[in-house]
């Protein structure tokens, strides 16, 4: 009985776990035009985001071909304290540049403890916009290289989202 309870729940699990396609990037990503600065037009929330508002990301290339990521909000309101992570995104997929991982540096953990799947899964013809998630639909965000962008654009990538197999009602519109 104990067997047949245990691979049920593997059953279930595995079910589970495996309800969304494959995620699907774009074809390919110039580097050298993501760079920048990107402002966060909506996230899921995470609770390494809990509370920030005015959500900017900022992209520069390291000296060893990785990228600086600087991420910076304010807490509670576009005046609030500033808060700022650093980390570093290196290509897992040189064919397309849209696979990415991002570390975040903690002294406490280990460098690798803290990489995250960063896939860019829509971005605009002139790189003013960008969609980013993670392969598990656990993460999302709508980023733009202005702090607002129209309705029209937004309502698009929510459409695209939902395509793409996320819950849009997860969707958390960043203050600016």
């Amino acid at each position: 009985m104990k067997t047949f309870i245990m691979s049920l729940m593997i059953s279930l699990f595995a079910c589970a776990s495996n309800h969304h396609p494959p995620l699907e990037t774009v074809e390919s990503v110039d580097l050298n035009r993501y760079l920048g600065k990107w402002y966060e037009i909506a996230r899921f929330e995470q609770r390494f985001q809990k509370g920030c508002t005015a959500t900017t990301a900022e992209y520069s290339k390291n000296n060893d071909g990785t990228i600086k990521v600087v991420n910076r909000c304010r807490l509670n309101s576009p005046d609030g304290k500033l808060k700022e992570a650093i980390g570093k995104a290196r290509v897992v997929d040189k064919e397309t540049n849209a696979k990415l991982k991002v570390q975040f540096f903690l002294r406490w953990l280990p460098l690798n403890f803290l990489a995250g799947d960063y896939w860019i899964i829509e971005l605009g013809d002139d790189y003013e916009y960008a969609m980013v998630g993670a392969p598990n639909r656990e993460y999302l965000w709508f980023l733009a290289r202005t702090a607002t962008i129209d309705e029209t654009l937004y309502m698009e990538l929510v459409q695209k989202a939902e395509n793409h197999g996320f819950d849009t009602s997860k969707l958390l519109v960043t203050e600016h």
